[in-house]
C-alpha cells in the first residue's frame, strides 16, 4: 500500500516525497498546481514508485480513487502565504477547510492515519508566555480582519481532525509548522527569506516590511519532514497536535543584514509599510517562536541545521537556478 501527499508539488510536499521515494516507499501525489509546481517533482517523475496526479483535494472522486491505493495521507495542500490570502480569502477558506473536509472523510472510509499540516499562523497574536514561546495548550487568539481567514481556516481543520478522531476513530496527528525554509521555496507568496535571497542576488532593495523588529524562528525542511515521518510512525502522537520549528530567534532586520552580507550584495535595506503591499486587512505577528518540547518528548527532535546553513543553502539553490 502507497503514502498519499496532497500538495506534493509544494515547497515542503516534493522535499517529503522525496525523502519517500528515497525509502522506497510507493508515493502517490494530488495536486493541482495552483501554488505548487512540475519542477519541484521533475527529477521523480521517472521513478517507478512515484505517482502524479494533477488534481483538486474538493474533488472526492479523484482523492477516493488515489487514497484506495494508500494506507498514510499526509495533508499538505492548503492556500498559503500571507499575499494569496489576502487577495482571495475566499478561495484560502475554501479550499483549506473543504478539502480538509474532503480529505478526512475519505481517509475514514478508506482506513488511513492521517497527518494533518497546520501552522504557527493558528496561535494569532503574540505570544503571552513568559518565555515568549507558543505551546500546543494556548489559546488561539485572531482578529476580526480578513488577514486572519487563512489561520482561522487552518483551525477549523485542527478541530475537524480532532473531532473525526474523538468521534469516528480516525487516526490524525496535527502538526504546527514554524516558518519552513530551504530549496524550492518561493518568494513569491510573501516568505521572506528567499525574497531577501532573491532581491540581495539580483542587486535590489531588500524590502523589509514594518520596522524589522519582528522576530521569528526558521526551520530547515529538511528538520521539519523528518520530524514529519517519524510522527506519523507513532502510535502515541494520534490525537495530538505538535510544535515542529527551530530554536534561533532571529530579528527580521538581523536576517536581512545576514542576507546582505552573505550575497556581498550591494543592495540597500529599505522600509515599507505593510499597508503599500496588502491592504488594511493585513495585521502582523509581532514574535512567532515555538516551545518544541513535546515533539522531542515523543521523538527526540532536535533541529540539525541553523540560520546560517539555512540561509547558505537558499543562496545557493538560487544561484544555481539563476536567481
Amino acid at each position: 500500500m502507497g503514502i498519499l501527499i496532497t500538495g506534493g508539488a509544494g515547497f515542503i510536499g516534493s522535499h517529503l516525497a522525496e525523502e519517500l521515494v528515497k525509502r522506497e516507499d510507493e508515493v502517490y501525489i494530488i495536486d493541482n498546481l495552483s501554488t505548487g509546481n512540475l519542477q519541484n517533482i521533475w527529477h521523480l517523475l521517472d521513478a517507478r514508485n512515484f505517482h502524479f496526479i494533477e488534481g483538486d483535494i474538493r474533488d472526492k472522486e479523484v482523492v477516493i480513487e488515489v487514497m484506495k491505493k494508500c494506507r498514510e495521507v499526509y495533508h499538505l495542500a492548503a492556500v498559503v502565504g500571507v499575499k494569496r490570502v489576502v487577495e482571495d480569502p475566499l478561495e484560502t477558506l475554501s479550499v483549506n477547510v473543504v478539502g480538509t473536509e474532503v480529505i478526512l472523510s475519505c481517509a475514514l472510509k478508506i482506513g488511513c492515519k492521517v497527518v494533518i499540516a497546520s501552522t504557527s499562523e493558528v496561535y494569532g497574536k503574540d505570544a503571552r508566555n513568559v518565555d515568549g514561546k507558543f505551546k500546543e495548550v494556548d489559546d488561539l487568539t485572531f482578529g476580526t480582519k480578513l488577514r486572519w481567514g487563512y489561520a482561522a481556516s487552518k483551525a477549523v481543520d485542527e478541530y475537524l481532525a480532532r473531532a473525526y478522531w474523538e468521534q469516528r476513530g480516525l487516526p490524525v496527528i496535527i502538526i504546527r509548522y514554524f516558518n519552513t525554509v530551504g530549496p524550492r521555496q518561493t518568494g513569491a507568496y510573501g516568505m521572506v527569506i528567499p525574497r531577501f535571497v532573491e532581491q540581495a542576488l539580483k542587486g535590489l532593495p531588500i524590502t523589509i516590511f514594518g520596522d524589522g523588529r519582528q522576530t521569528r524562528t526558521f526551520c530547515h525542511v529538511k528538520d521539519t519532514i523528518e520530524a514529519t515521518i517519524e510522527l506519523m510512525k507513532r502510535d502515541e502522537a494520534i490525537g495530538e497536535i505538535f510544535n515542529v520549528g527551530g530554536k534561533e530567534v532571529i530579528t527580521i532586520n538581523e536576517l536581512a543584514k545576514k542576507i546582505k552580507k552573505k550575497t556581498n550584495s550591494p543592495s540597500k535595506i529599505v522600509y515599507i509599510p505593510y499597508e503599500k503591499v496588502y491592504s488594511k486587512e493585513f495585521e502582523d505577528i509581532r514574535h512567532r517562536s515555538p516551545d518544541i518540547s513535546k515533539v522531542q518528548s515523543i521523538i527526540g527532535f532536535e533541529p540539525k541545521r541553523g540560520i546560517d546553513e539555512i540561509i547558505e543553502e537558499v543562496i545557493d539553490y538560487k544561484m544555481k537556478k539563476g536567481k
